[in-house]
């Protein structure tokens, strides 16, 4: 992979601050490598940013970085599991699904290779919707251990368990941490990490191991845990804020937030090892080859990032963007960086093998007259149509 290069500006239609009755402008700027990073990786990335409000899309295209944004009500989780994507918002889930047919008529034509139409989606009311992934249930505390297609399982914050989707609930909690004694909506020790492992939700993070609401918030600075799901022990524990824990090339890995650092949990030693310290609060992360795709958010000063090490550095070395990081080496190795109104980001997830995906949220006439229908119905469309149908 190349070194770090000098930033060029990618989506800055202005450098002149809006007028005060106007939003601030999307803004970012990069290393003139990640583009080709991703090029050479065949893939683009999805990042949510709840602050802002927009879903973006990093999508490499003629040796530029396409920063393309879709807005929605707080997104915050992000799951992918083959042409389904789900979104949680601030008090839904969406579910879209890949029609490539759709995608080869977006404007220009031929160019994109994804194209993410609206499913379903199911209201869960406002539960702080942290990270999701698609998974099995184990046996016991979780549920039936069906292999059965894989589940959606979040991170229900407000009420501190993993749950899944329900057509006629809110929500159906599945799995609490064992020292949360009652299910209430007081995010009594903020639940926000979700790490699935050969294809079952193993592990996950949480600010403090505390039972009383909000009580996660008196020693953030070093109160954070990673619990082993399936027997509810705590594996890790003193730790900064943690948040991402995820399963990758053998080892477990965890962004350390409060210290802007990624790293490892040792199996030997119990203890978290450090791999990168970073310009901002470390999280959301994904992998791809020997790469980490790290997002960092700038934090301001507030109650809830005050007092931990990273908010303790001068706010003009805080950034917010996403930071790629070669996991052997701890070296990074480019990075883009979001300006004006975007500083702080949740979610970051690698789509491999799709350089220009597009997810259609905001336009009717498109999603009116896009049709997916079963093969099998298209023995039943006349000739004319069956062939629109099929690349449409």
């Amino acid at each position: 992979m190349p070194m770090t290069s000098p930033e060029a500006s990618v989506s800055a239609p202005t450098n002149v601050s809006p007028p005060a009755n106007e939003a601030p402008p999307l803004r970012s700027i990069h290393t003139d490598n990640f583009p080709a990073i991703l090029q050479e990786l065949d893939a683009s990335l999805l990042v949510t940013t709840y602050q802002a409000g927009k879903l973006v899309m990093l999508r490499p295209h003629g040796g530029q970085l396409n920063t393309h944004f879709r807005s929605f009500s707080k997104p915050m989780g992000l799951a992918v599991e083959g042409d389904r994507l789900a979104i949680g918002t601030s008090v839904e889930i969406w579910e879209y699904h890949n029609a490539p047919a759709v995608a080869r008529q977006l404007e220009p034509i031929g160019t994109h290779d994804a194209c993410y139409l609206p499913r379903s989606s199911v209201c869960t009311g406002d539960i702080q919707i942290h990270e999701m992934a698609w998974g099995h249930a184990r046996d016991g505390a979780l549920g039936t251990g069906t292999e059965r297609d894989p589940e959606l399982w979040f991170v229900n914050t407000r009420f501190s368990c993993l749950c899944t989707r329900s057509s006629d609930h809110s929500f159906v909690p599945r799995w609490k941490p064992p020292f949360i004694s009652a299910l209430a909506p007081e995010d009594r020790c903020h639940l926000n990490g979700l790490c699935v492992a050969e294809g079952r939700p193993t592990f996950v993070t949480a600010l403090g191991a505390t039972d009383t609401s909000g009580g996660w918030r008196v020693n953030k600075k070093s109160g954070g845990v990673v619990l082993e799901v399936s027997s509810g022990e705590t594996i890790v524990s003193g730790l900064s804020m943690p948040h991402s824990p995820r399963w990758y090339d053998g080892r477990l890995w965890v962004l350390e937030s409060g210290r802007g650092s990624i790293g490892w949990i040792d199996p030997a030693t119990g203890q978290y090892e450090p791999l990168a310290e970073l310009p901002g609060f470390t999280r959301g992360l994904d992998f791809c080859g020997p790469l980490a795709f790290i997002g960092l958010s700038q934090v301001r000063e507030s109650a809830v990032f005050s007092g931990i090490p990273i908010a303790e550095r001068p706010l003009e070395e805080r950034c917010c963007g996403v930071w790629v990081v070669n996991i052997h080496t701890g070296q990074t190795i480019a990075r883009v960086k979001f300006e004006d109104a975007v500083q702080e980001i949740f979610a970051v997830t690698v789509l491999p093998g799709v350089r220009r995906p597009d997810v259609i949220n905001d336009e009717p006439s498109l999603i009116a007259d896009s049709f997916v229908v079963p093969d099998k119905a298209l023995d039943q469309v006349p000739g004319p149509l069956r062939h629109a149908a099929k690349q449409n």
